[in-house]
């Protein structure tokens, strides 16, 4: 039977810790990845959206990435529907120009000599890392105390290859979360194979992290299960951590994963996936791919194998959104205790950023 009672509660109203973290959003003064950087070519400007609000993140000539609040001081346009001359974001509207400050550096027909009002635009620090796009929602002051997750895998001479993989699915970030370090959903993947016969080993809450293990089959699938030495792995191990507001995982010290979450709006999130391998072998064969290779075979196993598996998790997950705006009232059955603990870290961690934006509202009043 159907509720009769409208669309889910907001945060404020919410009774349930699921409804709670079903509406919260997430803490901005973190990094977050919002784009590849091959998708931003310099001279363009693309639009990003963290949790509803718009930013418009441009390159310059000179190849650097500026990001800035998505609408001129002028008339409101959206700053993305404009271009890019040199290294300035120009209105698509009157011209108007945006570069590295909070407010436009150029009006082409200001003949006055007064100069552009104190009307001030939010801008955002941005970084490159990893093959992706890093901006800071949030306060600034605090960009530099926040670091970008260390991979040290994907830096270095020796660094081992991956292939970013970028999708938007219409799921809130938490039901995300849910289903990457949840192994109860094995069978969703049962033609692929990814981990099979998981048993939780452990879980822990540390600060803002959740820790867990499983042990289980890693890799079995009929054609993955090939490129993955088994005898020469420990593939019947996982460890995994929600490190806020980021995910990873770590099988054998040679087969790692991370995911990073930007959350749009209640029911739509981007996600990226970075997959990386120490080695792959040859299937059939025990001889290593070699490093030079491994990008293209990347490249390969992302379209083939990678993405299709993941299509799988899209499908469940949007399915899992379109039910949870239908029977939000219901009562969830969950048997698998780290999602409670996943849960517990969201709502917590965007409760904290309410509470503290509400005193810095208060003392700026």
């Amino acid at each position: 039977m159907r509720p009769t009672s409208g669309a889910p509660p907001s945060f404020d109203t919410a009774d349930t810790l699921r409804q709670q973290v079903r509406a919260a959003g997430m803490n901005p003064n973190y990094w977050y990845a919002v784009e590849e950087v091959h998708r931003v070519k310099p001279g363009t400007v693309v639009e990003v959206v963290f949790w509803k609000h718009s930013i418009a993140l441009f390159r310059g000539a000179d190849g650097e990435f500026q990001a800035i609040e998505n609408r001129c001081a002028h008339r409101q346009l959206k700053l993305s529907i404009g271009d890019v001359k040199g290294c300035r974001l120009v209105c698509a509207y009157h011209g108007w120009e945006y570069g590295g400050k909070d407010r436009p550096e150029g009006v082409p027909y200001d003949t006055s000599g007064r100069g552009f009002p104190r009307l001030a635009l939010k801008t955002y620090p941005v970084k490159a890392r990893y093959g992706l796009i890093w901006l800071f929602p949030g306060d600034p002051d605090q960009a530099e105390s926040r670091q970008i997750p260390d991979i040290p895998e994907l830096e270095g001479p020796d660094r081992w290859a991956c292939v970013p993989l970028r999708f938007t699915w219409s799921a809130h970030h938490s039901m995300v979360i849910d289903n990457v370090s949840d192994f109860t959903h094995a069978h969703l993947h049962r033609k692929y194979r990814p981990f099979d016969e998981a048993d939780l080993d452990r879980f822990e809450t540390i600060g803002d992290n959740v820790h867990l293990s499983y042990n289980t089959r890693v890799g079995r699938g009929r054609i993955s299960g090939l490129f993955v030495d088994h005898r020469k792995l420990d593939t019947n191990h996982m460890e995994l951590c929600y490190e806020y507001p980021y995910q990873w995982s770590n099988t054998g010290d040679a087969i790692k994963h991370w995911l990073f979450v930007l959350p749009i709006n209640e029911r739509t999130t981007r996600v990226f996936f970075l997959f990386y391998f120490k080695s792959l072998k040859i299937p059939l064969l025990p001889v290593r791919i070699p490093r030079a290779a491994m990008t293209a075979v990347m490249k390969i196993s992302n379209r083939l194998l990678i993405a299709p598996l993941l299509s799988q998790d899209r499908f469940a997950l949007e399915a899992e959104q379109a039910g949870y705006e239908d029977y939000w009232h219901a009562r969830p059955y969950e048997f698998n205790p780290v999602v409670q603990a996943f849960q517990e870290v969201t709502v917590r961690k965007w409760r904290e950023h309410l509470e503290n934006d509400s005193v810095d509202g208060d003392a700026g009043s």
